[in-house]
């Protein structure tokens, strides 16, 4: 589904109470939509050169909203650098690159290979290149490269935000565009950006490389905006979380991180991480965070280390225990593609831990999630804790070829707490397509299928999924069995492994429109979907066990 398909509906919906696909009435609400804003390159004002070794703080300064600072390709300006906050005027300040022309147009992501046509700003020592003061607004960098000093550990290479405590001070307007963001390749670095800000972007850039011992890194990261903020069309690489909103208390319930897009972006993981000293988890994790769309992105490489190997974690958590308002909730995961990850989806209900608000209104819908177990992971779908409200999974493909031995699942849902059990109130399943796995729709201490279900879920729709060698009798009526992989009906490789094609259902399908909604089971990725990431994916070797007919 299109994010704006996907407004629509909710919108529409927002007030209705419940979901309604092809004549099925359901049990779930959607999630209400994020607000979005425009990050359109603008043709640059008045020019300020800042020559190699010029005084790029002096330039920031005097700068008035609307004029362009160009700064020298391949010189090195060493920050940090304050951003600071205009009283007067209107428009953006521009800081780019002299070979500007050079650069992939706006709306192309940029390369380690462009950054020859790059000026370089760089943070010293356990400091920033570029940090914010109360009320920075309306900067947008082009085209620039950011990196430690040689050698340097840093915990921020980028600051926005300054520990706010209230809305009214947050920096706002502020936008990276095709820039090269990167740690140091011998020294640790933690994060790339700091996106404590309101209006915050990051579009069309390339972020890599950030690696520490003992503490979580990031790409990107935010915990104490009030948002919005857009990441899109990026490859964006660490160890720990690639992207990452809460993780850190926020000052106060209007500082939730929100209104958040994420869509497009190719998120990875060296393999060589694997065994590395560095602390590594996942690739895209929600602890606090409220209308959000993760929509048209590639993670890629997801192993069992410092956690067992979910790629995207919806997962609320208060984590210092002085933000009780943390909360996850109205989230839309959409049209992504998930390769070569230990498991796949992990969606906590309640905060096991401090006092945090319940999760509710997430929609996992269109997505295909190639799961291997890799490096010993349990090999789950979904996994599914602690209770929640309104949790919708359909139309997505479960590509499931963990090693044989490896105890996989389709979902595993637990209902236990501290308290005792706790159900999701308000739960759909429907339109599903799932390889074979040992346990399959598991409750922890329940059993399968229809046992899981009532046992960890009240209120529930379970209908028109395609489960491959699973025990009819087990499950609620209405669903579909198919013996084999073969029985599915697999177009096959012409549309690449993981992209759009590969596992859409040929004519000859028995699951083709066979949807609450006419449509085919699991995801419907057509073959543009994910064109604009299609070229970088590193597509691993089919699985040995895993064959298309």
């Amino acid at each position: 589904m299109s994010y704006r398909s996907w407004r629509r509906r909710a919108l529409s919906l927002c007030c209705a109470g419940a979901l309604s696909v092809g004549g099925l009435a359901m049990a779930a609400t959607l999630p209400t939509a994020p607000q979005t804003f425009d990050t359109t390159y603008a043709a640059p004002g008045n020019i300020i050169n800042v020559a190699a070794g010029g005084d790029l703080q002096a330039a920031l300064n005097n700068a008035q909203l609307g004029d362009t600072i160009v700064l020298q390709a391949g010189a090195t300006y060493k920050g940090p650098y304050k951003l600071p906050n205009k009283t007067s005027g209107s428009g953006w300040i521009y800081v780019t690159s002299s070979a500007y022309s050079s650069l992939p147009a706006p709306g192309k992501r940029v390369s380690p290979s462009d950054a020859t046509h790059m000026p370089k700003i760089v943070s010293p020592a356990y400091n920033n290149a570029v940090m914010t003061v109360a009320d920075s607004h309306h900067f947008r960098f082009v085209g620039i490269e950011f990196a430690p000093e040689p050698n340097a550990f840093t915990y921020n290479l980028i600051t926005i935000g300054n520990q706010d405590s209230s809305t009214a001070t947050l920096p706002h307007h502020i936008v990276f565009d095709r820039c090269y963001i990167h740690g140091d390749p011998v020294a640790q670095n933690r994060r790339g950006i700091e996106m404590d800000g309101a209006y915050v972007a990051v579009i069309d850039s390339y972020v890599e490389n950030f690696k520490q011992v003992g503490a979580d890194t990031q790409a990107l990261a935010a915990w104490n905006t009030s948002g919005p903020l857009k990441i899109v069309d990026n490859y964006l690489e660490a160890a720990g979380e690639n992207v990452l909103f809460g993780g850190a208390d926020s000052a106060s319930p209007s500082l939730v991180p929100s209104d958040i897009e994420v869509r497009n972006n190719y998120m990875f993981k060296p393999l060589t991480l694997i065994g590395a000293p560095y602390v590594v988890k996942n690739i895209l994790e929600l602890k606090s965070a409220q209308r959000v769309i993760a929509s048209g992105n590639i993670l890629q490489n997801c192993p069992a280390a410092g956690q067992t190997g979910f790629a995207l974690l919806v997962t609320p958590r208060n984590q210092g225990g002085t933000a009780p308002w943390s909360v996850v909730q109205d989230v839309m995961i959409s049209g992504n593609v998930l390769i070569n990850v230990g498991s796949g989806i992990n969606i906590l209900g309640t905060d096991n831990l401090k006092p945090s608000q319940k999760t509710q209104r997430i929609a996992v819908e269109n997505n295909v999630i190639g799961v291997t177990g890799l490096n010993k992971s349990g090999a789950r779908g979904f996994m599914i804790t602690n209770g929640g409200n309104d949790i919708i999974i359909d139309h997505n493909t479960i590509l499931n070829s963990a090693p044989s031995g490896t105890p996989s699942d389709i979902m595993m849902s637990d209902p236990a707490s501290p308290a005792g059990a706790v159900k999701v109130t308000n739960f759909v399943f429907t339109n599903n397509l799932a390889t074979a796995t040992v346990y399959g729709f598991y409750g922890s201490g329940s059993g399968f299928g229809t046992a899981a279900l009532n046992a960890g879920f009240s209120n529930w729709t379970f209908e028109k999924n395609a489960l491959v060698g699973q025990a009819a009798p087990a499950y609620p009526p209405g669903n579909f069995f198919p013996s084999s992989l073969g029985a599915v009906g697999f177009g096959g490789y012409g549309g690449g492994m993981y992209m759009g094609g590969a596992y859409q259902l040929n004519g000859n399908s028995p699951y083709k429109n066979a949807g609450t909604d006419g449509k085919d089971l699991g995801a419907n990725l057509d073959a543009t979907t994910l064109a604009g990431n299609a070229a970088s994916v590193v597509t691993p070797d089919p699985p040995s066990n895993l064959s298309v007919h």
